[in-house]
């Protein structure tokens, strides 16, 4: 029970009871509003919940099928909540604190979060000139910075610069994420190996950073089901807990760039690990598995510190020796990530974070009850801490 006059938090209070996807390539013939249909109906099926049941949803502000098409389409019933979170990647482990949220104070019973997204075939966001810029854009497009990976660059080369990160530190995080998606037969790059000499000869994208650097271009969608900790125990699927969830917009922060601040390194990972840690009963060492937003290979070294795992400046360092596979000090990404599996907003770091706490994992860590899940660290960010 709550303490008198004081709102019931969300730890341990709600679960994630179900998790769908479609398949996931360069180019799917169905449109996004079908595939998130597919996503959302097989989320369902997996916790053995009825699309009437289902009063709440979440989603991200860049998702083109809105809650009125998915409600008809899938057959929900009367919503009475519904919501969506901003800036991209940094919005996906919000979708489910903001279920977490509804459902821990009432205002909601079944939630479903999902994105379905066609970014391998589909056009690419800053190829339209006709649009205005928007704020943040009037400061970095016009000098150059014309994509993610241009902005990302620029905090790579000043993280290499002030900390001695290098180009093979990258590579250990891009080898370790391939190696996951080689185990994982519904990745796109399943059956493509990674080597370093692959890595070290490939072309630029934006130096530093080179194609593997770079997450995938995909077509697919996800979707996961939250209900409440007593709802839980009926579902068909063993749960897996929203032990702690948080945000992250620092003071003055400029998406990607991070222009404003003392230090643009230190991103908005800090401010969210900041809450989540404070709202937790464990702490980065109580990790048994983490899934880290990898839309570039820098941003996993710089999330390390950020979340607590190494000290400042220490990320780079921490990708040696094999430290990020399976049976290293922590593994990450075990489905492959937006390197290896898909794309899609960062979405299938959720749903492969149950996975492993089910124990399904194509790469399972051997007992793993805890799972550290990020959404990215260079935007006003989100982060969840899972348990079994």
């Amino acid at each position: 029970m709550a303490a008198p006059g004081r709102a019931p938090g969300i730890k341990d209070a709600v679960a994630i009871v179900g998790i769908g996807q479609t398949a996931f390539a360069r180019r799917l013939a169905e449109d996004e509003r079908t595939l998130a249909c597919r996503a959302v109906l097989a989320a369902l099926d997996d916790a053995g919940i009825a699309p009437g049941e289902v009063d709440a949803l979440a989603s991200y502000t860049m998702e083109d099928t809105d809650e009125v098409e998915l409600a008809k389409a899938v057959g929900f019933g009367d919503l009475t909540f519904f919501g969506k979170v901003g800036y991209g990647g940094g919005g996906s482990c919000a979708t489910v604190a903001h279920l977490a949220a509804a459902i821990a104070c009432g205002q909601a019973t079944v939630g479903v979060a999902w994105r379905s997204r066609k970014r391998g075939s589909g056009p690419r966001p800053w190829t339209n000139t006709t649009a205005q810029l928007p704020t943040p854009a009037q400061w970095t497009r016009p000098f150059g910075l014309l994509r993610p990976a241009d902005e990302v660059a620029m905090l790579a080369r000043r993280y290499m610069h002030e900390y001695g990160v290098t180009r093979d530190h990258l590579f250990n995080v891009a080898l370790a994420c391939r190696n996951r998606a080689n185990q994982n037969p519904a990745a796109v790059m399943y059956d493509r190996p990674l080597t370093r000499e692959m890595y070290m000869t490939s072309r630029w994208i934006s130096e530093p950073l080179c194609l593997y650097d770079n997450c995938l271009e995909t077509d697919g969608a996800l979707a996961c089901v939250v209900v409440g900790r007593e709802r839980a125990r009926d579902c068909r699927q063993r749960p897996v807990y929203v032990h702690a969830a948080a945000q992250g917009l620092p003071a003055q922060h400029h998406g990607m760039v991070n222009y404003w601040t003392d230090d643009p390194l230190t991103g908005p990972a800090w401010t969210a690990a900041r809450h989540l840690w404070r709202q937790s009963d464990l702490t980065p060492r109580d990790v048994d598995v983490a899934q880290i937003y990898d839309a570039f290979t820098p941003l996993i070294p710089l999330s390390l510190e950020g979340y607590g795992f190494c000290a400042r400046g220490e990320g780079g360092a921490f990708t040696e020796r094999g430290a990020l596979e399976t049976g290293g000090r922590l593994p990450v990404n075990t489905g492959g990530g937006g390197l290896g599996e898909a794309y899609v907003h960062g979405f299938n770091l959720i749903t492969e974070g149950v996975k492993q706490l089910r124990g399904t994992s194509t790469a399972q860590v051997p007992g793993a009850a805890t799972c550290l899940v990020t959404a990215g660290e260079d935007v006003p960010t989100s982060a969840l801490l899972l348990r079994s």
